[in-house]
């Protein structure tokens, strides 16, 4: 008897479970999804592995006081994980303390997920040639050949003939047989030859690819400074050794530019993947990795599960950005898996920033990765940097622009020149204030102010995503009397607009690029200068090589300083180096201005003069002061509750727990509600991250299972 362990999702299963059916007469495979009873519903469950046994049904069931199901049906015809995959994902769940199941559909395209809810693969229907015949007239012959040589689209048979067509099909010349609609890409004609590297560039190139092949490097290169370059060249050198490559960046926004860059170096050798992809592109670009059709991939997070088989090499591009953390179970951290599995591929693994991570920076000068400095532009040198304190415009009028940057802008824009602005914040403004008795309209669900948007006339949560019209009576005085506080990115833009009427202006934020294909419609037109001033959120502060800007200014810089977060100083700081490394990339020079009101805090003053070693020393006393990362190591525990008593008493209970276990314990702190729940923090710090997370994972195997509690095993944010 052939019996298969399946991991499957449910709401009365207990973390990590398996269980056991028959197999019957179907060939199952460790790897393969499956159709099995389960209570009285039927649900897809992933097979973990199988194993015959010499025991019947009866004295199994005995035995191990089960009773056993068949089978209902095999989903796939092969295994859709292979050995390595299927080992990540159980890596995973102990790294993040979560569901193997939760780890398995997070690394599967939707129409390969392991749940009732994946969605259908697209399928098309070809005339395949059986037979010829001898009573055929000279057009039915014609239109046979036509799929003599190769299957051709029902369609496109129709669209010649739908008479004839049905007569081959009724003298069995040819069948209609179903197909996967597979990916066709366009043709790239005069593949682009590598440019010529600067000495600079040169002695980087040579560093890492004297570094043993299983290596990590960190290769800390200023804005500008021709990393991707680098990124093109060691591809190449891979490519040519038949070994595969993945290059990852940390957000859709700058997948465009990249896969450019890589498409016009490597034709269609190239996949793409990222999340504004419909589930079937996502589909064809995984099934052109297994199949080993490309040799290249570029994508966002999730491209890193990728079915490889000799992955040679691994870019983590920005590898600073906190958007390689998934911030929903699992919560996993994309260079974690990068670097595990280039461990198993003995992949060598660059991690390229102008700003890396602290925990990064302190691995590389204790040798645990390899450093490797680019700290040359390739055109010109640094943007030359101004702080304005924006305490002191106030009093001149100007509460969004000031003097100076609107002086630089009119300069820029008689120069033909472009500019950025930069404000993290969309929206018209952030808060509408009563005027009658001073009362916020806040999000309903969430602990948050509604922002005002003035393009559909709404006030919107940016938490949950609700949103209302816009002319509400005050609910604290009845009152319709309002006043918008603040500053978003589409005043902003309307601002830009009234001071430089004749200015051609662009806003890229979540609103402008909801549609897909938006981002990279934006990006494209500002690259062809069909813009002078492109507005936007942090998404247009990093990755963007536009040779033409040689202004960017960034407003309320010091915004994230308000943060109450321990990373809030080194979020500050990438965020300006990042946004001020995209002027001056031509051979104009270039010049940036941050304006801000904590004008002397040393997180603007370094950034100002992108001393990345400054900060990291100034930033290392502070966080070795507080015992944060990377001293010590933390783990997030986050309780949600309806009542905020019942919340709050499961928190201290679960603090109790861990206290008995001789752990330290911060909290419990009370978070801002989110959507209508009442949440309640502790963290775990401490130095010995192995003992603490086998401390998390028995209290998750004994805690109730009712309670709504979110595990993070090193958060990134904690506000």
């Amino acid at each position: 008897m052939k019996l298969a362990s399946v991991w499957m999702e449910h709401p009365s299963i207990q973390l990590n479970q398996t269980f056991t059916y028959m197999c019957g007469d179907f060939d199952v495979q460790r790897g393969m999804r499956v159709l099995v009873p389960f209570g009285n519903q039927q649900v897809v469950a992933f097979v973990d592995h199988v194993e015959e046994t010499d025991l019947d049904q009866h004295t199994y069931e005995i035995e191990n006081q089960i009773h056993l199901k068949m089978i209902i049906k095999m989903i796939d015809k092969e295994p859709i994980l292979n050995e390595e995959l299927m080992e990540l994902g159980k890596w995973m769940a102990d790294q993040t303390i979560s569901n193997v199941i939760q780890c398995y559909q997070a690394m599967l395209p939707n129409q390969l997920k392991p749940k009732s809810t994946s969605g259908s693969i697209k399928k098309e229907v070809f005339a395949h040639y059986v037979k010829e015949c001898e009573s055929l007239t000279i057009k039915q012959k014609e239109l046979l050949d036509v799929c003599k040589h190769q299957d051709c689209l029902r369609k496109d048979m129709y669209a010649k003939s739908v008479s004839i067509t049905k007569k081959l099909i009724a003298l069995g010349c040819i069948e209609w047989v179903e197909k996967e609609v597979e990916f066709v890409g366009e043709h790239v004609h005069d593949l682009e030859k590598p440019l010529s590297l600067t000495s600079h560039q040169q002695l980087a190139f040579q560093q890492i690819q004297s570094l043993p092949q299983d290596s990590i490097c960190l290769l800390h290169g200023t804005t500008g400074s021709g990393k991707t370059e680098l990124y093109l060249q060691l591809t190449q050198q891979y490519v040519q050794q038949k070994q595969q490559v993945l290059i990852l960046v940390p957000e859709i926004s700058l997948t465009p530019q990249m896969v450019k860059r890589v498409v016009r170096r490597f034709g269609n050798q190239v996949a793409i993947y990222h999340s504004n992809l419909s589930a079937q592109e996502k589909y064809e670009q995984y099934q052109r990795v297994r199949k080993q059709e490309v040799s290249i991939v570029v994508g966002t997070r999730s491209a890193v599960f990728m079915p490889f088989v000799h992955l040679g090499l691994i870019v983590l591009d920005e590898e600073h950005d906190g958007s390689y953390k998934q911030d929903s179970a699992p919560r996993y951290h994309c260079r974690d898996v990068a670097i595990h599995r280039a461990k198993y591929h003995q992949a060598k693994v660059i991690l390229g920033s102008a700003t890396p991570s602290l925990e990064s920076y302190a691995r590389a000068i204790k040798n645990v990765y390899h450093l490797v400095t680019l700290d040359s532009r390739v055109f010109g040198d640094l943007a030359k940097s101004q702080i304005v304190d924006m305490s002191q415009e106030i009093r001149r009028g100007n509460d969004i622009l000031s003097s100076v940057l609107q002086q630089k802008l009119t300069r820029v824009l008689q120069q033909k020149k472009q500019a950025i602005l930069l404000l993290n914040r969309r929206g018209y403004t952030p808060i509408l204030r009563c005027s009658n008795c001073g009362h916020v309209m806040k999000c309903p669900h969430c602990d948050v102010a509604l922002s005002y948007h003035k393009d559909d006339h709404r006030l919107k949560c940016h938490i949950c995503g609700e949103s209302y019209l816009a002319d509400p009576v005050c609910p604290s005085c009845g009152q319709k009397q309002w006043r918008f506080l603040g500053v978003g990115t589409q005043r902003l833009q309307e601002e830009v607009q009234r001071l430089f009427p004749q200015a051609r202006v662009l806003r890229l934020d979540a609103d402008t690029s909801m549609k897909k294909g938006a981002h990279e419609r934006i990006l494209s037109a500002f690259e062809r200068q069909e813009a002078d001033i492109l507005v936007g959120t942090q998404m247009i502060s990093k990755g963007l090589d536009y040779p033409n800007v040689t202004l960017v200014g960034v407003l309320q810089a010091d915004a994230l300083l308000n943060r109450s977060d321990y990373r809030c100083v080194e979020m500050t700081f990438d965020l300006l180096v990042q946004a001020s490394g995209r002027s001056g990339r031509g051979n104009a020079e270039g010049e940036v201005v941050l304006q801000a009101y904590d004008a002397n805090h040393y997180g603007i003053q370094t950034a100002a003069k992108q001393d990345y070693l400054s900060f990291f020393h100034q930033e290392m006393q502070y966080r070795h002061f507080g015992q944060y990362p990377p001293y010590t190591y933390l783990i997030s525990l986050v309780v949600s509750a309806k009542d905020k008593v019942k919340g709050y008493q499961q928190a201290q209970e679960m603090k109790e727990w861990f206290v008995q276990q001789q752990v330290q314990v911060l909290g419990p702190s009370e978070l801002l509600k989110r959507q209508d729940l009442e949440r309640y923090r502790i963290l775990l710090r401490g130095k010995d991250l192995e003992k603490m997370k086998q401390l998390v994972r028995l209290w998750n195997q004994k805690r109730n299972h009712k309670w709504i509690v979110s595990i993070d095993v090193n958060p990134l944010y904690l506000d």
